[in-house]
């Protein structure tokens, strides 16, 4: 499926609480989470751009396609990753908090703002000396990423944007 061009978004979202915590820092959920990522990527549900997985949140990059809000494309990933957390880790707590916070990107100079936050993010919270040495974030080598859309506006036809999206506990 064509995903078109768009609007980057970032989008903080954040785990619920104290337990979350403990399952953010639990390296095989934070290795589902980024799976989970690249399976909605696969599916064409988005493009991505960029990610970060923190211990009581994360940082993503991405663009929905036309038939997709980044709401729903939240939706997936958040309950796409509560899903197999519970059935693959046995992870029972709530793990989310309701909601999330998304930032439109409108151009190139905002686009690369976003992902040199996100890309710095474990750097600046100590977890990391540099950003490519933390092995949960799209700056770690080997993750394979998206470009970004032609000129980074949205059309007339395209309905989707990109945004970054963030999740806080």
């Amino acid at each position: 499926m064509s995903l078109g061009t768009g609007v980057p978004f970032e989008s903080p979202l954040s785990y619920q609480g104290a337990p979350s915590r403990r399952a953010a820092k639990n390296l095989p959920s934070a290795a589902l989470f980024v799976r989970i990522l690249y399976d909605y990527r696969a599916q064409g549900k988005f493009r991505l751009h960029d990610f970060v997985v923190m211990p009581d949140h994360f940082h993503v990059l991405l663009t929905v396609n036309r038939n997709i809000s980044i709401e729903r494309a939240v939706q997936f990933i958040k309950g796409g990753f509560a899903y197999r957390a519970g059935k693959e880790l046995g992870l029972g707590f709530p793990v989310w908090q309701k909601g999330f916070s998304e930032i439109r990107i409108k151009d190139g100079i905002a686009f690369e703002g976003a992902r040199t936050y996100i890309r710095n993010n474990p750097v600046v919270k100590h977890l990391a000396p540099t950003a490519t040495e933390f092995p949960y974030s799209s700056a770690y080598p080997g993750f394979e990423l998206d470009t970004p859309p032609q000129g980074l506006k949205p059309d007339r036809e395209w309905d989707g944007s990109i945004d970054m999206a963030e999740a806080i506990s």
